[in-house]
């Protein structure tokens, strides 16, 4: 196995830990020594052992060799100890790492490691580790809003649902299955006012993944809504919050205050993320529906795209996309791809608006 081919696996392995690791990054380590591999790993549950950790259990001698990561060793003693520490004790040779570690304390492994006499590489698999650990890494460079994913499901010519508003279900059960470990990994799940009221969604986690910490509810409101919702009777009312205009911020605290539900008056959207960071929310993915979709994007505040398509044609129904002010071809700025597969008969294509490349 390559260096190349070992970083894809640890890679794979990361994604083991999403919904269990946060606010940690998710990160795999494969042990290489004469391109076999001797032991692998990957941060499994948030102050359990991390995936260099658990590499270095899995072999029982690890002296000369490679070690694969997805990101830096880190150099502090936090809930575990320091992995540059461990590898250094594991006599291993050489570290290869997609990224440098920005966080300002758990930084620093590479220093550590060098001057254990380690040879460190910076670089291998670095796009796809960015985008692994995207609301990581965005987390560290802004600090002042939740990184925001959307996540639409639409037919191949773009509507959410069809001319009755029927959306139930454009995509199939693997891609909704998805959708339901997605949610797993964020900090936060969103609606806005019509998805809320029409659909009544619960905006529960009920896939193959259970968070370590349930995903808040938060709805994007133009008016007042009825207590009667799934949201405001079901899950962890405690985390449910509803982002309103400031002239019924009153109103509404007076009708869902009493049931734990946090009320948030907000000018616009920014206002209402910066709100929302303030209750520790850190990634936040929006479900529905196109309108807040289409506003998002508009103002910028969009930092990924999961667009589900299904193989079927609608002719018209609900747009996902509304109109926004026109650019040129040439002008129009070009996401980053970061995934494209099938779940089931659908296809799913991820994109981001940039990548959180770390400087060496």
């Amino acid at each position: 196995m390559t260096e190349h081919e070992a970083m894809e696996r640890a890679i794979a392995l990361a994604w083991q830990g999403w919904g269990r690791v946060a606010p940690n990054p998710l990160v795999g380590a494969v042990l290489l020594r004469n391109d076999e591999v001797i032991g692998e790993g990957f941060h499994a549950q948030f102050g359990g052992p991390h995936a260099e950790a658990a590499a270095l259990a899995a072999c029982p001698d690890a002296s000369g060799a490679t070690c694969v990561v997805t990101l830096e060793p880190c150099a502090h003693h936090g809930k575990t100890p320091p992995c540059a520490r461990a590898l250094i004790d594991a006599g291993v040779r050489r570290v290869v790492a997609a990224l440098p570690d920005p966080h300002p304390t758990a930084g620093g492994g590479a220093a550590m490691l060098r001057r254990g006499g380690i040879e460190v590489q910076f670089g291998v698999g670095d796009r796809a580790a960015a985008a692994l650990n995207a609301p990581f890494l965005w987390t560290l460079r802004r600090g002042d809003r939740p990184f925001v994913a959307i996540k639409l499901a639409t037919s191949l010519d773009g509507f959410l649902a069809d001319s009755s508003g029927q959306s139930r279900w454009i995509s199939g059960p693997e891609a909704r299955g998805h959708a339901h470990w997605l949610r797993a990994g964020f900090d936060a799940i969103g609606v806005g006012h019509e998805t809320a009221v029409r659909d009544d969604p619960a905006l529960t986690v009920r896939g193959s993944v259970m968070p370590r910490v349930e995903p808040w509810r938060v709805v994007f409101a133009r008016g007042r809504v009825e207590r009667s919702l799934r949201m405001f009777a079901e899950g962890p009312v405690g985390r449910t919050a509803i982002l309103v205009a400031p002239h019924i911020e009153r109103d509404v605290t007076a009708d869902l205050g009493p049931r734990g539900v946090h009320v948030v008056a907000a000018t616009d959207l920014a206002a209402g993320l910066a709100a929302l960071w303030r209750l520790g929310i850190r990634s936040l993915l929006l479900e529905g529906g196109g309108r807040l979709a289409t506003a998002f994007l508009a103002a910028g505040l969009a930092d990924r795209l999961y667009w589900i398509q299904a193989p079927v044609w609608l002719g018209s129904g609900v747009p996902a996309f509304g109109s926004r002010d026109p650019v040129t071809l040439d002008g129009a700025r070009a996401w980053t791809v970061v995934e494209r597969r099938a779940l089931g008969p659908d296809s799913l294509l991820v994109v981001d608006r940039e990548l959180c490349l770390p400087a060496s």
